[in-house]
């Protein structure tokens, strides 16, 4: 299956849905909800119709009944095909051996820094800072609750792998608070100088081009401007 197929995380949740049980598209989701996979795969009602269509579109379900519950609007109850049962594995073994780039919100930010001012960056960084040690206080909670309730661990791994990545974020905000604070991080200074004389051009090339850059665009003959 081409890889542009397997962008929604979404698709794959109803897929293992519908390879426990046939299940209409609403009862899959309320599944996911209470096993607490929307924690781990955006849950969007809106979109989850779109989804089942194009899962069917692709021959990976198909609808086994229709029935209208009382005097509640008709419902399809679907199925996974064979196709779908070999789609699970395939999606799954290479979401888990094929590392993938990812452009998480806040590497976005980290690589724009220096556009507000390091005062600024500072207070909001321990403000994150704070905020993410609530939400692994919380985890903790969760995490202890879980295995009072004798689940193994095998259930609830991807709750695991976020607290670790959440504690790892934690211990990189505090010392990059630490860094810019004493002036270790390297070009501080010229990042303050830069606010100090106004902030403008702050994506000029100088000092934040990386070396690398130039030899690039130097050897394609390409500006960036026409890359971007």
């Amino acid at each position: 299956m081409a890889r542009s197929s397997r962008s929604n995380p979404l698709a794959l949740a109803v897929l293992i849905c519908l390879g426990e049980r046939p299940m209409h598209p609403y009862e899959a989701a309320t599944m996911l909800r209470q096993r607490h996979k929307h924690e781990s795969v955006r849950l969007n009602y809106g979109s989850l119709y779109a989804v089942v269509d194009s899962l069917e579109r692709r021959g990976l379900i198909e609808a086994q009944e229709t029935e209208r519950p009382g005097r509640l609007p008709e419902r399809t109850i679907y199925r996974l095909t064979d196709k779908g049962t070999a789609e699970i594995q395939d999606w799954l073994s290479e979401l888990i051996s094929a590392p993938t780039k990812e452009y998480p919100a806040f590497v976005a930010a980290l690589s724009f820094l220096p556009a507000l001012p390091p005062d600024t960056a500072l207070a909001l960084l321990k403000e994150r800072a704070v905020s993410l040690e609530v939400e692994l206080a919380a985890a903790r909670g969760a995490r202890e609750y879980i295995q009072k309730l004798g689940l193994p661990r095998l259930l609830w791994v991807e709750n695991e792998f976020a607290m670790v990545l959440k504690e790892a974020e934690i211990d990189y905000v505090h010392r990059l608070v630490e860094d810019i604070t004493s002036g270790r991080l390297e070009g501080v200074e010229q990042w303050r100088q830069m606010h100090d004389e106004g902030g403008a051009n702050l994506m000029a090339p100088s000092p934040w081009q990386h070396p690398l850059d130039e030899e690039v665009v130097g050897k394609s003959g390409t500006d960036v401007k026409e890359i971007s």
